[in-house]
């Protein structure tokens, strides 16, 4: 089927794209149970980011279902899909200069291993929103796990579908430790330190 299809070569590259935003593009990929924070914080971090003058865009894993992956349930091949085209995605505005935030479950190590194959390396920073299933239920602010729990929701990640923790993250956000805003704190000291941010 790509046979006949050959990759366009353009003028403007991604060094280009990046240089006149005067920042090191890259995909933030936020991983973490439902309810545990992903949303928030990552809504917090590039409100900050563009404060600071940053150029960013958040694919938010529940917007995305509205557009592009609204024809994807969740069994787990149909997460496999939706990781992945949000992963291409996420490919694309990294060339594109910015730095992309990305807050989805994305319960797989093997989908987000393959996420940071699509781009250089130095190019994904995985962070860990690590809050315990408890939590995340007394939290439930969708009213998921109650659903869950009652049978009326099936792959359900925590409940009957699995959920791997990374095991090796560029950034481990406990949050039964720190508040939403000492997380984004974390978050941006580590951008600056690694040169992510001038």
């Amino acid at each position: 089927m790509t046979d006949n299809v050959v990759w366009q070569s353009l003028s403007v590259n991604k060094v280009q794209r990046a240089e006149c935003k005067g920042q090191k593009p890259c995909i933030i990929w936020f991983t973490g149970l439902s309810g545990s924070g992903k949303s928030t914080i990552s809504n917090a971090l590039e409100a900050e980011l563009i404060r600071l003058g940053a150029h960013t865009y958040l694919l938010d894993g529940d917007n995305m279902r509205h557009g592009l992956n609204k024809d994807l349930g969740f069994s787990d091949d149909d997460r496999v899909e939706n990781i992945r085209r949000v992963a291409e995605v996420s490919k694309l505005f990294v060339d594109a200069g910015l730095i992309v935030i990305t807050a989805f479950i994305s319960p797989f190590q093997r989908d987000r291993d393959i996420a940071r194959a699509l781009v250089d390396e130095g190019e994904f920073i995985e962070v860990f929103v690590d809050t315990a299933l408890e939590e995340c239920e007394r939290r439930d602010p969708k009213g998921l796990y109650k659903k869950a729990r009652a049978g009326l929701i099936s792959n359900f990640t925590g409940i009957d579908s699995a959920y791997e923790a990374p095991a090796n993250p560029e950034i481990h956000l406990n949050t039964a430790n720190k508040s939403p805003q000492e997380m984004v704190q974390q978050l941006l000291d580590y951008l600056r330190s690694e040169g992510y941010l001038q």
